[in-house]
């Protein structure tokens, strides 16, 4: 085997045990985390936006009643 050969299998291995722990063995791996991450974060953020909306809606009934003692 050359040189060559030896460094290409042992950047193979090197790859190939980064591959294990990024997609997980058996476990989840950091990629797998790494999504789940994600999803929590998009329901808070949707919920966020639900909070937003529903305290836009009071504002504007507040507002609209208001307007409507005035007169």
């Amino acid at each position: 085997m050359t040189e060559f050969e030896g460094q290409v299998l042992a950047d193979l291995s090197v790859l190939k045990s980064q591959m294990k722990q990024l997609m997980g063995i058996g476990q989840p791996g950091r990629l797998t985390l790494l999504e789940e991450r994600v999803e929590q974060h998009e329901r808070s953020v949707q919920r966020l936006k639900g909070f937003a909306g529903a305290v836009g809606g009071v504002l504007t009934v507040f507002h609209l009643a208001l307007d409507y003692m005035r007169r």
